[in-house]
């Protein structure tokens, strides 16, 4: 079963959501979340990124910066201001983007079920991006950031998020990447029924989140430790979307340099291996195929099927890529610790691919195809753990619209 618990929301007046709603802490380094909040005392980065109030040479994980974290959560509760329900609801986030929409549900999930294995992941943590949100939710009380899940397709949920999205919502904005989001708030008959369909299935999915959902669950362990265990601190904050919604797109590779070869090089170095590389487009359309921008123009390059009974985590094309052509052709290692190789969200499309490399900063990059939702939901299921950076959601939720108070 999948509990899912209403809850008080501390959230914006709607006068001033649209300042307060800001990308997730960790889209964005220190520089841009800077960049972004300028000007915008009511930026919700102030809280998820307070390191942007004080001089530039605190160190991220400074005990000042958790300190001004809490100081900015209550300045921007008594200013937005921040309201908090009166009643535990559960509430609705649509998000549009171009002709895309998804809807989800978000409430409170078991953080014992994350224990569990009922709430599955499909991605590693890192120990200091876990630390650094513990403490955050620690010191500031709150988790102020939603972690992204997705579940099987239910219509019964389907059913009532259709008829609850009919009237009028309490947020709707449009942020400055052109999407939009509205969010809708929950309770009675309509509450006790999507939570009734929630506990009928069987698991929720990590889409996105990994890092806030470890942190939610070390940071519950803390309060216990601590003597200060509740019901809210035994919960996750999260919206939960249909899997035949969600949109996946590729996390595409740049490489800063050919390991010595030249580009003609390194080209007959892949055929030589039996690879089939020739003149193509910038976006593979197929799993398998990848487009390699290299030299100035872009290449297609077929991967070899991996032999039956290949797990599926190492079937996957970025992993496929890893150990065909990035470790043997370019001495990529671990592509989690290896410093040549950085990583582009498919949302920066093709073109950025070309810059990187016209511009220099990189000497080869790939263009991947996206991963399936269908390959995610199965490697999950079998506890399997996928290659680092190989799904990117969009669009992505904002911090700030929905916190929950611990």
């Amino acid at each position: 079963m999948s509990v899912l618990l209403p809850f008080r929301a501390l959230r914006p007046s709607p006068s001033a959501a649209a300042r307060v709603a800001s990308v997730p802490y960790d889209v964005v380094n220190a520089d841009e979340a800077r960049a972004l909040a300028a000007g915008n005392p009511l930026s919700f980065l102030r809280v998820t990124r307070s390191e942007i109030d004080l001089a530039s040479d605190v160190p991220p994980y400074d005990d000042r910066v958790y300190a001004r974290a809490s100081q900015n959560l209550a300045e921007l509760t008594a200013h937005a201001p921040l309201v908090r329900d009166e009643e535990p609801s559960i509430y609705l986030y649509r998000l549009h983007r171009g002709a895309h929409r998804q809807t989800g549900v978000a409430g409170l999930f078991s953080i014992d079920e994350y224990d569990r294995g009922l709430i599955k992941r499909h991605e590693k943590t890192r120990k200091d991006k876990e630390d650094d949100r513990t403490r955050h939710i620690v010191e500031v009380g709150a988790q102020t950031g939603v972690v992204f899940l997705t579940h099987r397709a239910s219509p019964a949920v389907r059913a009532v998020t259709d008829r609850a999205t009919r009237t009028p919502p309490l947020y709707d904005l449009t942020a400055a990447d052109g999407v939009r989001h509205e969010i809708w708030r929950v309770t009675g008959d309509d509450a006790s029924a999507i939570a009734a369909a929630f506990a009928a299935m069987p698991a929720q999915y990590i889409a996105d989140g990994h890092h806030r959902a470890a942190s939610a669950a070390r940071a519950r362990d803390e309060r216990r430790r601590q003597g200060r265990a509740s019901s809210d601190s035994e919960h996750v904050l999260a919206v939960s979307f249909q899997d035949d919604e969600v949109d996946i797109l590729p996390y595409n590779r740049t490489v800063k340099d050919l390991a010595g070869q030249s580009p003609e090089g390194l080209m007959a170095a892949l055929r030589s291996a039996g690879l089939d590389v020739r003149p193509g487009s910038a976006a593979p359309d197929r799993t398998g195929a990848v487009s390699m921008f290299l030299g100035g123009g872009w290449h297609a390059l077929t991967l070899p099927a991996p032999p039956r009974g290949t797990p599926r985590a190492d079937a996957l094309d970025v992993e496929v890529l890893q150990r065909q052509v990035l470790e043997p052709h370019l001495r990529v290692g671990d592509p989690r610790t290896d410093k040549r190789i950085d990583f582009v969200g498919g949302i920066r499309g093709t073109g950025e691919l070309e810059h990187l490399v016209s511009s220099g900063k990189a000497a080869v990059a790939f263009s991947m195809y996206p991963v399936s939702i269908a390959d995610l939901m199965a490697i999950a299921d079998a506890g399997g753990i996928m290659p680092p950076k190989s799904t990117w959601f969009e669009p992505k939720l904002r911090d700030g619209l929905l916190i929950h108070v611990i």
